[in-house]
């Protein structure tokens, strides 16, 4: 499914934002190959795409593991980072909010910051000032509450050079929410945005303490909210908005476990009834590199569930509206998306 053709859609030439998007996540096979040259292990594109197959999460999370040994200094990163900004460009993608693995790096023992300024540096040199990005470091769950401080004090460390918000992802199942508490406190007392994964495979209460104990003003996937009307209802009350990514949720297992169906496919997603329930969605792609998608792509999947084009339009317009900018850049955004869309007779 994952590489089936693409279907072209209106919003293609549009100018977008993508808020939902890991840096680790987009290194593609061939890149693969190439950070794993720099550090003396050989490696093919074919080896890379079967390791980029997964049967649950557990097994998508030892991939991620595995192709981000292959990041130890400055350079693994700048080649990365070089890489995405490239693809989005190509997409049209005019701001993004991309997570950062901070979590790992101290992990590993990695120096955070050097990592950072060659991250921060390759993203504003001169080939990508068309496109803007911000930055959102991540704290793993299953590394636990202290390591989530850690990466939380060097979400805020960094905030004056554009990490604007800190978030949590990895095993949604392996600590109870109230632990990381402090460490979420933290990151808001010091100016940071929250997000957090949740419901992606845990439940809707999982939904429901990222927002409730650790104040999520996003929540990465929440699909779990489709088996949950009140919490649906309570989410488009608040404006909380899910950040839905698609061929994520199939690769991963994800939406088999949240419908129940071994089978699941994409028709099975609830991207569309989400919307027309009225909670606030954003399409992204995730980890685009380890699921073999793009931006694009995952436009084209959403048209494909039978979204209208007022409905994709809705939808392109959420990440503007949804993400950690001001107000007075939000409307600039909007503005140029809306008079790009009335150029091309959409609006």
């Amino acid at each position: 499914m994952t590489n089936s053709p693409r279907t072209p859609t209106t919003l293609d030439a549009l100018p977008k934002a993508e808020l939902h998007l890991h840096l680790e996540g987009s290194i593609r096979p061939e890149t693969a190959v190439e950070l794993a040259a720099r550090h003396d292990v050989s490696l093919t594109s074919e080896e890379v795409s079967r390791r980029y197959k997964y049967s649950n999460f557990a097994g998508f999370i030892e991939t991620f593991k595995w192709v981000t040994s292959f990041l130890r200094d400055p350079d693994d990163y700048r080649l990365i980072t070089q890489r995405l900004a490239e693809e989005l460009i190509r997409q049209n993608v005019v701001y993004a909010e991309i997570t950062i693995s901070v979590g790992v790096m101290l992990r590993r023992m990695q120096n955070v910051e050097a990592n950072f300024e060659a991250i921060r540096e390759t993203a504003q040199s001169v080939p990508f000032r068309k496109l803007r990005s911000a930055w959102i470091f991540d704290a793993a769950r299953q590394f636990g509450p202290e390591a989530c401080s850690e990466a939380a004090r060097w979400a805020s460390r960094l905030s004056k050079s554009g990490v604007v918000a800190f978030g949590m992802g990895g095993d949604e199942q392996a600590f109870p929410a109230v632990n990381f508490r402090p460490a979420f406190d933290y990151a808001r007392s010091e100016g940071l945005r929250i997000v957090c994964h949740a419901g992606e495979i845990g439940g809707p209460d999982s939904v429901r303490e990222a927002i409730e104990i650790l104040g999520a003003e996003r929540i990465g996937h929440g699909i779990a909210v489709m088996n949950d009307a009140a919490l649906a209802q309570s989410l488009s009350t608040r404006r909380v908005t899910l950040e839905n990514c698609l061929t994520s949720n199939l690769c991963t297992g994800a939406l088999s476990l949240q419908t129940g169906k071994a089978d699941a496919e994409l028709k099975d997603h609830p991207l569309p009834s989400l919307m027309a329930r009225g909670v606030p969605v954003t399409l992204s792609t995730d980890d685009p590199g380890m699921f073999h998608t793009d931006l694009l792509t995952e436009y084209s999947r959403a048209a494909s569930l039978g979204l209208s084009s007022p409905q994709m339009l809705q939808l392109a317009e959420q990440s503007f509206t949804a993400a950690f900018l001001s107000p007075e850049e939000k409307r600039r955004y909007l503005d140029d998306f809306r008079t790009a869309a009335k150029s091309r007779g959409l609006v």
